[in-house]
């Protein structure tokens, strides 16, 4: 069996998690020392820092959040083990947040980058820019 590349891996974890995937179908392409930086956002003023356990956990507790969610990739950048994705991301809410009432669909522009080793992902840093007014998408 061939190794994934990075790029493969880290669009077969996008993939997963855009699929509804809890822990089960997402751990394959985390590494035992996972951590995801979420730098901070409209959502998480202070940003946020997880292992691979909080990590799982957050992607089980997601189905209770949000559905339909869906990254439309805009642009990918390679270089050796690390992946860069800029992506739209939108998803449709289960519950209130701040800005956002349930049923709503919310929408953020993310540059994601991710480091590779192994064929499995060992870190992710985020930076999630959230349209709190649906206009500033659409221009209107």
């Amino acid at each position: 069996m061939t190794e994934l590349t990075p790029l493969d891996c880290v669009l077969g974890f996008i993939r997963a998690v855009e699929g509804g995937g809890g822990a089960d179908e997402v751990r394959p392409f985390l590494a035992d020392d996972f951590r995801l930086t979420e730098w901070p956002h409209v959502l998480s003023v202070r940003g946020a820092i997880r292992d691979l356990r909080a990590t799982l956990s957050g992607a089980d507790q997601s189905k209770d959040v949000v559905k339909n969610q869906r990254f439309e990739i805009v642009r990918t950048t390679c270089e050796g083990n690390r992946v860069v994705l800029e992506i739209n991301w939108s998803a449709v809410l289960l519950l209130d947040l701040p800005h956002w009432d349930a049923g709503d669909t919310i929408r953020a522009r993310t540059a994601a980058i991710f480091e590779v080793e192994n064929g499995r992902i060992r870190s992710q840093d985020s930076y999630d820019c959230y349209f709190t007014d649906p206009t500033q998408l659409t221009g209107h």
